[in-house]
């Protein structure tokens, strides 16, 4: 498996229930009542500067090791251990934190690339050329500060900021469903492009989405 920039929503939202797009709730209603929670509980999201990138790295490499157990690898994470010149640098990039209390306890970037092939199908890596696609990456947050709906904020901010910085077509993540969570999580939000489980021999395992350009987060089905 080749969890590259994997957005495994290591997150606040791990379940349906927990981001509010269960059954019974209103998608629009469930995002604001997450925002008003977060600021009621101190949780401040921005833009990520030079002196955020300590923090940031940490959350990222706790998450590798404890959430996505594949440990630290150089060449897909390359990113986690410069993430300046991943994120900050290029004009149509970008990485978000939270902070809460003075600790950075998530994070959540933007990339201009999409899926290179190999590893990833020859036709998903077409349908998603880098340059016009958006992928969201590192959407990880600290186990102690789940379900307050921060993962949920931070994709609407990275759909925002792709929106924003123009140029993008389309927007795209992939996520290991091994991940407790992560495959409602994104159900809820997103439109599945391809489920590697169902190609020969089960690709990598994971599996494609896009998401749409606006209006991320206001809705409680996939989206499309």
């Amino acid at each position: 498996m080749v969890p590259v920039t994997s957005v495994t929503t290591a997150t606040a939202e791990t379940t349906a229930d927990r981001t509010g797009t269960g059954p019974g709730t209103g998608g629009a209603a469930a995002v604001l009542r997450a925002d008003e929670r977060g600021r009621e509980s101190g949780y401040v999201l921005r833009t990520a500067t030079a002196d955020d990138l300590g923090g940031a790295r940490a959350v990222m490499l706790d998450t590798v090791y404890n959430d996505l157990k594949s440990g630290y690898v150089p060449r897909w994470h390359a990113d986690i251990i410069d993430p300046e010149a991943a994120y900050l640098r290029p004009e149509r990039c970008t990485l978000l934190v939270v902070e809460h209390r003075g600790e950075i306890v998530a994070t959540g970037a933007v990339r201009d690339r999409g899926p290179q092939a190999p590893p990833n199908p020859r036709w998903v890596a077409d349908r998603f050329p880098s340059g016009t696609t958006a992928q969201l990456c590192r959407i990880y947050v600290r186990p102690d500060h789940r379900r307050h709906g921060l993962a949920r904020r931070m994709v609407r901010a990275l759909g925002e900021f792709a929106v924003r910085a123009g140029g993008y077509e389309a927007l795209y993540l992939h996520t290991d469903p091994a991940v407790p969570g992560a495959e409602p999580f994104w159900r809820s939000l997103a439109r599945e492009v391809c489920d590697e489980r169902t190609l020969p021999g089960g690709g990598q395992g994971i599996i494609h989405f896009e998401l749409p350009m606006t209006g991320i987060g206001g809705r409680d089905t996939p989206a499309g």
